[in-house]
């Protein structure tokens, strides 16, 4: 069974940093693009931040742009989601995610394209 298991959540101030991490199992995991999408309540869920599967190729939604920085270590399985100078307005539960074809080229960017997801992560920004 592929699994995803997201990490690095919590409270944090206007301003600062937080590192999500997310280590897969049970897929061959350099094979797949990987996703970060956030959800707050009562919102639907939406796109932060993806890598191809080759990690030459990543994509932000343009609210995270130039503040997150998404990378991937295929010796480890793992994606990671380095966020600076976060707001208030990133308050949300943050979902690692990996698509369920291999070697795709496009459509990083939308949550139908992704057949596997962790849990979830609660990210609190305080003003």
């Amino acid at each position: 069974q592929v699994q995803l298991v997201e990490s690095g959540g919590g409270l944090v101030q206007a301003g600062g940093s937080l590192r999500l991490s997310c280590v897969t199992s049970g897929l061959t995991f350099s094979n797949h693009a990987m996703g970060w999408f956030r959800q707050a309540p009562g919102k639907e869920r939406e796109f932060v931040a993806a890598i191809s599967w080759s990690g030459s190729t990543p994509y932000y939604a343009d609210t995270v742009k130039g503040r997150f920085t998404i990378s991937r270590d295929n010796a480890k399985d793992t994606v990671a989601l380095q966020m600076t100078s976060l707001q208030p307005e990133d308050t949300a539960v943050y979902y690692c995610a990996a698509e369920g074809r291999e070697y795709t080229t496009g459509n990083w960017f939308y949550t139908w394209a992704y057949d596997y997801w962790g849990r979830g992560t609660q990210i609190t920004v305080s003003s």
